[in-house]
């Protein structure tokens, strides 16, 4: 098994099972819906919500459109992430790590979107008094540290790619 094999894999069923647990979780213990339970305060509390857009609530009109449009959407993501994965080099351990943490979080919210017209299931709710942060889950802290970790490895690759091999000590 390769180097990208080895951290793609695990990493992609571990944040798959933990997102589906965490969120079978709340929508067992965080009834009813809406309500804020605090963790950390006010700072960090557990809130279930259903959200049947995509990511800030974004919507593609009606809820049927969004939930089969965003699905769609998914998938072509999910095919652009296998394109990614295979292309990378075989010990390419950060760009498996990264592409591994964005499916992982896709996957985890499809599931939700496939399986429940209400929408996506967020829970992790952060903020001070009236001023919160949009209500998220695990999958979507996946999406967003492999985004960032991705855009991070293209970016340093390109500079190697531009500078040569003798800018690689910087």
């Amino acid at each position: 098994m390769t180097r990208k094999a080895a951290t793609f894999w695990p990493v992609v069923a571990g944040l798959l099972a933990a997102d589906c647990t965490t969120k079978q979780l709340a929508v067992e213990h965080l009834t009813p819906a809406y309500t804020p339970h605090d963790v950390v305060g006010q700072v960090v509390r557990f809130t279930l919500a259903y959200n049947p857009g995509a990511a800030f609530s974004m919507t593609l009109g009606d809820a049927g459109v969004s939930r089969w449009g965003f699905t769609a959407l998914a998938l072509v993501a999910l095919a652009t992430l296998a394109y990614v994965y295979r292309s990378a080099n075989r010990n390419d351990v950060l760009q498996a790590l990264a592409v591994a943490l964005i499916t992982g979080g896709a996957l985890g919210n499809l599931a939700d979107r496939v399986r429940s017209a209400r929408g996506v299931v967020d829970f992790i709710d952060i903020g001070v008094g009236g001023w919160r942060f949009w209500t998220f889950n695990v999958a979507d802290m996946g999406v967003t540290c492999g985004a960032i970790l991705l855009a991070f490895v293209l970016w340093r690759r390109g500079r190697t790619d531009a500078h040569g091999p003798s800018d690689r000590r910087r």
